[in-house]
């Protein structure tokens, strides 16, 4: 085992599952790097090819949660399809425009617009918007739950 490799790993994993409520960092990925920067430590003893496919396959679930919990939020609370087009793009541009919280306000202000365009009343628009919130929460606390699993993981394969 490396020390300093297992602190750079611990650095990273810790600024991943913040990444995953702070969305100005990229949780997993930051999580996986640091599985990563470790195996360069310890020259992948006890981190197999395998392990960090898997650990990838992770990655790649988190983001797929992410796409998938502003959608099912919108369609929970009775959002129409241009209020989930609307909470994509306001994803997309949120981004751009707010920055990291983009990512938060982006999909309810899109989720409002598109439920606006097809002429919901504003009670409505604003309830289907809460719904993107409500899947964004969802989702943060799924995607705790795999990172939780991954750290796990790797803690298991190295000591």
């Amino acid at each position: 085992m490396s020390v300093a490799g297992m602190i750079l790993a611990v650095v990273f994993f810790t600024i991943g599952v913040l990444g995953t409520i702070l969305p100005a960092l990229p949780g997993a990925p930051l999580i996986w790097l640091g599985m990563l920067i470790y195996g360069f430590f310890v020259k992948f003893q006890n981190l197999p090819l395998v392990f960090f496919i898997g650990q990838g396959l992770a990655v790649l679930l988190i983001f797929f949660i992410d796409y998938l919990a502003s959608i099912w939020g919108v369609r929970r609370y009775g959002g129409s399809r241009e209020a989930v087009w609307g909470s994509i793009l306001g994803g997309i541009l949120g981004i751009l425009v707010l920055g990291p919280f983009g990512l938060i306000f982006g999909p309810f202000i899109g989720a409002v617009a598109g439920e606006l365009y097809r002429r919901s009343p504003l009670d409505k628009a604003l309830e289907v918007g809460f719904g993107t919130l409500i899947g964004f929460l969802g989702g943060a606390v799924l995607k705790l739950a795999i990172e939780a699993v991954m750290i796990i993981w790797f803690f298991m394969a190295v000591i």
